[in-house]
């Protein structure tokens, strides 16, 4: 008997060949997708430099004693360079830690003299100030570094400024010694940096308290200003001195706004 081809037997695939007769019907043939264009990655993200020179600076949050005290110190040098000289003379006289003032009125000058700095704002102490200080409270609290800073610029001022007093009663100093221009934040800086180091792991602290020490050292040794020379190397023993108790104050999370130590 003859097989009937129907209608959907008699078609034919998409390259024109019948389908075959009396096989079940086959596919047709589909070319293959193209492939898919690669996706390109978006670009990744550069990577974040290493800190930043602004995170290193102070702010009201992370350091209020440091940012406060560096305003007034940004506010004095201003005036100190815009001012009239004769005018800002008279107040780095009236400010002046030498021996008449400290006898008269010790602790106004103690404290006027660290509203100055020698050297105005692009000396290397008023660097050191922003750096140093803001690590320093950071770790140990604003009241912990206002102690440090205190004890070196008043300890390293006396200790400079009594023997030159007794030199001139015994007058191997002339009077005029007694009215020596004497004011700024050096001393203070400098034990503050003394103080931060005892916070460092013991290669670097070693490394950065030799360095520093030296420079120290090789500016005595100059004897261009041996009383601000042997301050600041009086300063920076001040500071080391404070490590028993600036490992005791020290914050156990650098950016806690509060630290366990009676200080922060």
């Amino acid at each position: 008997m003859e097989r009937t081809v129907s209608a959907a037997d008699a078609m034919v695939t998409a390259s024109g060949t019948p389908l075959l007769d009396g096989m079940p019907r086959q596919r047709t043939a589909r070319l293959p997708a193209a492939p898919a264009a690669p996706r390109i990655p978006a670009a990744a993200s550069a990577p974040r430099p290493g800190p930043r020179v602004r995170s290193l600076l102070p702010t009201p949050t992370d350091a209020p004693f440091t940012f406060g005290y560096a305003a007034v110190l940004v506010v004095t040098s201003l005036f100190a360079a815009y001012a009239d000289p004769s005018l800002v003379h008279t107040l780095y006289q009236g400010s002046s830690t030498d021996v008449a003032h400290l006898v008269r009125s010790p602790v106004l000058v103690l404290v006027t003299s660290a509203l100055w700095i020698a050297g105005g704002l692009t000396s290397a102490y008023a660097l050191l100030f922003l750096f140093v200080l803001t690590a320093l409270e950071r770790r140990i609290g604003g009241r912990g570094t206002a102690v440090v800073f205190l004890l070196g610029h008043v300890l390293a001022t006396l200790a400079t400024e009594i023997p030159v007093g007794v030199a001139v009663l015994a007058g191997h100093l002339p009077g005029s010694s007694l009215h020596r221009l004497d004011y700024g934040i050096s001393f203070g800086v400098a034990a503050c940096l003394g103080a931060l180091i005892g916070l460092l792991p013991p290669w670097p602290r070693r490394a950065v308290l030799t360095v520093f020490g030296g420079v120290l050292l090789a500016d005595l040794i100059q004897f261009a200003d041996p009383l601000s020379n042997w301050g600041h190397l009086l300063s920076l023993a001040i500071g080391v001195g404070t490590w028993p108790l600036v490992r005791r104050w020290r914050r156990t999370d650098p950016q806690d706004a509060r630290a366990t130590s009676p200080y922060a």
